[in-house]
C-alpha cells in the first residue's frame, strides 16, 4: 500500500489532514514560495503547489502520493503573502478591514509510482467586518499571524472579525480537504 506523504510545514494543514483519517508523514518541501506583491494568477499559484510536490519526490523512493498546497489572500488581485513584521501584518489587516478579499488554495497531489499529478485550486471569499485599528493590534500581538497570508487565521480570529464567508472554510484555513479527496481518488482509480 502507498503511503502519503505531506510536503508541508503547515500546522494547519497537518491538523486537517489527520482529520481527514489519511495516515501520513511529513517531509518539508525546499521551495522557495516567496510571490509578495505579485498579480495573481491561478498558473502562479498552482506553480507553486506543483513545485513544493516535486521538491519532495525528489526525496523518495518508495510508492508514495504527496499531497502540496499553497494558500494566499488575494485582495485587488494583489498576492498577499506572510508579513514580514508587525507593521507589515497592521498593514495587511487594515487593507482587508471591511473588505471582501479571495482565499486561493493549489493543491497538487502526485503518484510517485504512476509518475502521475494533479493540480487544482478552490476559491473561497471572506468579508471581514470594520474592525477598531486597537483590536487589528490586539489580534496581532496576541496570535502573531507571521506565519499565515494576508497576516490572520480564519480559525483563531475573533467572531466579530468575519462579516462573511463563501466557499469552502478548510480551504480558507489552508486545505480544502474535499478537493484533496477527490484528487486522490481521481488519481488512484484512473
Amino acid at each position: 500500500m502507498k503511503k502519503y506523504i505531506l510536503a508541508s510545514t503547515s500546522p494547519r494543514r497537518r491538523e486537517l489532514l489527520k482529520q481527514s483519517g489519511i495516515n501520513f508523514e511529513i517531509i518539508s518541501p525546499d521551495y522557495d514560495e516567496n510571490i509578495l506583491n505579485k498579480t495573481f494568477s491561478y498558473s502562479l499559484i498552482e506553480n507553486i503547489a506543483e513545485n513544493k510536490g516535486l521538491s519532495v519526490l525528489l526525496k523518495v523512493q518508495e510508492p508514495a502520493i504527496i499531497i502540496s498546497a499553497d494558500t494566499v489572500v488575494i485582495y485587488n488581485n494583489i498576492v498577499l503573502g506572510k508579513p514580514k513584521n508587525f507593521d507589515d501584518a497592521l498593514r495587511m489587516l487594515k487593507m482587508l478591514n471591511g473588505k471582501i478579499h479571495k482565499v486561493v488554495t493549489a493543491v497538487c497531489v502526485i503518484d510517485v509510482e504512476q509518475n502521475k499529478k494533479i493540480i487544482k485550486s478552490e476559491t473561497s471569499e471572506v468579508t471581514f467586518s470594520d474592525i477598531t485599528e486597537e483590536e487589528l493590534k490586539e489580534y496581532i500581538f496576541n496570535f502573531k499571524p507571521y506565519d499565515k497570508a494576508g497576516s490572520y487565521g480564519i480559525q483563531e480570529l475573533p467572531e466579530h472579525f468575519i462579516k462573511e464567508i463563501n466557499g469552502d472554510y478548510d480551504n480558507i484555513v489552508g486545505l480544502p480537504v474535499k478537493l484533496l479527496i477527490n484528487m486522490i481518488e481521481e488519481i488512484t482509480n484512473p
